[in-house]
C-alpha cells in the first residue's frame, strides 16, 4: 500500500487532521488534500498514481514530420545507405523550410526502438587525423574483394581524395595488376585532374621497391611529377580515408546485391559513387556532400620534377650522416658517396645496369657514376 493510500484512509478512518498526518510523514499538506478530493469524486481509482505526463506539448513535432522521418530512415535503411539522425537531417533540410533538429528526430528514433542509446565514447576532440587541405593534394588509394554470387573473388580499386572525401575511381577487375591502375589514375583525372601526392600502401600493384624493380605505377608517377607515398607495413591507418570507405560501400554493396557479373557489380559502383559524391552528406565534411568540398577549393596539380625512369630501376633513399647512399647489386650492398652536405636528405637512385643516376627530390642530378664491384665503398670523383 503506497503513503498516499494510507493518509487518505487514515484520516477518514479516525479523523486525524491532515497536517498532523503530512507531518508525520514528510508529505505536503497541498498533496494530501489532492488525494482526499479525488478520493471523493472517484472513490479508490482516484488514489491510483497518476502520468506526469502533459496532456498537450507544443513543442513536439508534427505526425507528418514524424513520419517523414521513419519514411526516410527505412529508405535508407533498405539501400544499405548511412541512416543516421544526423544523415536524415541533411535530408530533411533540402526539402523543409524548417526541418525539425537533430536530436528530435534521434528521439523519434529512439522512441520507436530503432536506436539504442550508448554510453559516451571517447570525444572526437581528442582524436587527431590528417587531412589535406586543398582538393588533390593528397588521393588514397586501395583495393578491397567483393564476392559474386556464384563464388567468384572480384578485387575492387577504390581511390579517395583526402580533402574532400570524394570518390574519384572505384573499379571492379578479376585481378587488379599495376597497369590497371595506371589506366584508372589517368581515367580520374580526365575528370578530377592529377593529385599533387599519391598515397597507397605497399601492394605489388602499386610499388616494386621492395622487390628490387620499378612498378609500372610507380613510373608514371614519376613521369607525371607526382609525389609518391606508401604507408609503413601493418598500418592501415595511415590510409585509413579510403578503409573506410571500403565499409561504407560494401554495407550498400549488400543492401542492392547479389551480382551475378562483373558487369552487375560495376553498375552497382557506378551508382554508389554518383550518390556518394553528389547527395550523401559527409560527417567529416560537417554534411555537406564531397562534390561540394572538392568545388569550394581551388586544386593542388603536380609540383614534383617529371622524371623519365624508363629502362631504369628505381630506389629510394636517404643520406646517412655521413653522407652515403647503399644500393645492392648483383647480391653485393654498396655504399655510394653523395657529400656531407646531403645528410638527412630524400634522394631518387635511377639504376641501369651498373651505370646510377642519384636525383634529388627536385630533380637535380646529385651525381653520376658507374659502378666498381669490386669497391664497396664509391667514391667521389
Amino acid at each position: 500500500m503506497d503513503v498516499g493510500r494510507y493518509v487518505v484512509e487514515e484520516h477518514l478512518r479516525t479523523g486525524a487532521s491532515v497536517s498532523q498526518l503530512a507531518k508525520a510523514h514528510g508529505l505536503h499538506r497541498s498533496w494530501v488534500y489532492k488525494l482526499l478530493a479525488r478520493y471523493r469524486r472517484y472513490g479508490e481509482p482516484g488514489l491510483v498514481p497518476r502520468s506526469r505526463r502533459p496532456k498537450t506539448s507544443p513543442a513536439r513535432i508534427a505526425h507528418l514530420y514524424e513520419e517523414q522521418v521513419l519514411a526516410l530512415r527505412k529508405d535508407l535503411c533498405d539501400r544499405g545507405l548511412d541512416a543516421g539522425a544526423q544523415t536524415i537531417y541533411a535530408h530533411l533540410a533540402r526539402e523543409l523550410a524548417s526541418p525539425p533538429s537533430v536530436a528530435t528526430i534521434w528521439r523519434v528514433l529512439r522512441a520507436r526502438g530503432f536506436v539504442v542509446p550508448e554510453p559516451h565514447k571517447r570525444p572526437r576532440s581528442s582524436y587527431r587525423s590528417f587531412v589535406a587541405e586543398l582538393p588533390n593534394e593528397c588521393w588514397q588509394a586501395d583495393t578491397t574483394h567483393w564476392r559474386l554470387a556464384d563464388g567468384t573473388d572480384l578485387e575492387v580499386l577504390n581511390i579517395i581524395d583526402d580533402h574532400s572525401r570524394s570518390c574519384v575511381c572505384s573499379r571492379a577487375f578479376v585481378s587488379t595488376r599495376a597497369p590497371d591502375v595506371v589506366r584508372a589514375l589517368h581515367a580520374a583525372a580526365a575528370t578530377w585532374g592529377f593529385p599533387e601526392r599519391f598515397l597507397s600502401d605497399n601492394g605489388a600493384i602499386f610499388t616494386a621497391e621492395r622487390r628490387g624493380g620499378t612498378g609500372a605505377m610507380e613510373a608514371e608517377l614519376l613521369a607525371l611529377g607526382i609525389a609518391i607515398s606508401h604507408s609503413r607495413p601493418y598500418h592501415p591507418q595511415t590510409c585509413g580515408k579510403v578503409e573506410r570507405f571500403h565499409q561504407t560501400l560494401k554495407k550498400y554493396l549488400a543492401k542492392a546485391g547479389p551480382f551475378e557479373t562483373k558487369r552487375q557489380l560495376q553498375d552497382a559502383l557506378d551508382r554508389f559513387v554518383a550518390y556518394y559524391n553528389t547527395t550523401r552528406p559527409h560527417r567529416a565534411l560537417g554534411r555537406k556532400t564531397p562534390l561540394e568540398a572538392f568545388s569550394a577549393r581551388v586544386k593542388a596539380h603536380p609540383t614534383g620534377p617529371k622524371i623519365d625512369v624508363a629502362g631504369h630501376r628505381v630506389r629510394r633513399d636517404k643520406v646517412d650522416k655521413s653522407g652515403t647512399v647503399t644500393l645492392r647489386h648483383k647480391g653485393e650492398l654498396l655504399h655510394i658517396g653523395i657529400g656531407r652536405a646531403f645528410a638527412g636528405k630524400r634522394v631518387i637512385m635511377l639504376v641501369a645496369g651498373k651505370k646510377v643516376q642519384v636525383l634529388g627530390t627536385d630533380g637535380s642530378v646529385l651525381r653520376r657514376l658507374t659502378l666498381d664491384p669490386s669497391r664497396n665503398y664509391q667514391r667521389m670523383p
